[in-house]
């Protein structure tokens, strides 16, 4: 048996040594689901830190000792903290987030209903932040190369900095001062058809495109002086086709890094916007949630924002091994 059993480490071993892919997703797939039980933990555990009774503090002071218990009893806060775990952990696995403290309606259905408006704001900025950042820093790169254009490298340098120092919270009321109350162009709050999203994408946006055209031309001009580059130039080819097919791929990998860490950044920068703009989300909705101590839906939408930054790091680590493989892999 020791000889089967070592024999079969042995090739288990080689197969993996054979497939540093498989190795790397495994570690990958191991990490994520450790986040995501560390992640659940702390969200079933903070109903139990916060000061007294969450169920007292959300129906008042003057609600009766009848009625707090009876809905402790519904909640299932009444059983050991331990019963409790495994049951929030039980409930999870079949989708249930539990009952509003407030208007008794599953938590589910809430985020059900609060979580596309979310999502399309988001994804919407995230696709305007990538198809003007890296257009912007490949120009930038392109122009300002081997020192040249020195007033124009410093003009992109000032403008950049002055708006990734701005926070979410002052663009949006900013933006929402001079387009829609001073300009009239576009509505004050709400959500409707496209002429809503301009303004909170636009607040979304702006930070992260300063930040990553910066980013993006940095990059670009590192590569721009490689040998590879100056053996495209001197077979006559395209310029287009030497920035799209060897500069750019090449100048992407510290790009994505940073993605990770701003994406995240971005979705919970939702709130705040959310809030400026009447949004019906889930920004919105976790505000009044706190407002009004309805602990289970703070719960919930807790999970789905750490869950949310927990899938773009995934991605970000898988599409890093996919444009740079032999040195991420071999890291990893």
């Amino acid at each position: 048996m020791t000889s089967t059993t070592a024999t079969r480490a042995i090739l288990i071993r080689s197969a993996r040594s054979r497939s540093p892919w498989l190795s790397f997703l495994t570690r990958r797939a191991g990490l994520f689901f450790l986040s995501v039980w560390v992640l659940v933990t702390a969200t079933f555990l903070m109903i139990h830190l916060v000061p007294g009774d969450p169920v007292r503090a959300a129906l008042g002071l003057a609600a009766p000792a009848e009625l707090v218990n009876a809905r402790r009893a519904a909640l299932g806060l009444d059983q050991p903290l331990i019963v409790q775990y495994f049951t929030y952990l039980g409930n999870l696995a079949h989708g249930n987030l539990g009952v509003s403290m407030i208007t008794n309606q599953p938590v589910s259905d809430i985020i059900a209903t609060r979580l596309p408006p979310t999502l399309q704001l988001a994804l919407l900025a995230v696709l305007v932040v990538l198809l003007a950042s890296v257009p912007i820093g490949v120009s930038m790169a392109v122009a300002t190369r081997a020192g040249r254009r020195h007033g124009l490298e410093l003009g992109f340098a000032i403008v950049t900095v002055v708006f990734a120092a701005i926070p979410e919270f002052l663009l949006a009321v900013g933006l929402v001062y001079f387009f829609a109350v001073q300009l009239g162009w576009f509505p004050v709050a709400g959500y409707g058809g496209p002429i809503f999203f301009v303004l909170p994408v636009a607040a979304l946006a702006i930070g992260p495109i300063a930040v990553f055209s910066r980013l993006v031309r940095v990059e670009v001009l590192g590569v721009l002086g490689q040998d590879y580059i100056r053996t495209a130039r001197a077979k006559r080819l395209h310029p287009v086709r030497v920035y799209t097919r060897h500069a750019l791929p090449n100048a992407m990998t510290a790009t994505l890094t940073l993605t990770g860490l701003l994406l995240a950044g971005m979705v919970t920068g939702t709130v705040l916007v959310e809030n400026v703009f009447a949004w019906p989300g889930l920004g919105t909705m976790i505000v009044q949630s706190i407002l009004t101590k309805d602990y289970p839906v703070v719960q919930a939408i807790v999970l789905v924002y750490g869950m949310a930054v927990l899938l773009v790091n995934l991605v970000i680590d898988i599409g890093l091994a996919v444009l740079d493989p032999r040195s991420t892999i071999k890291e990893a």
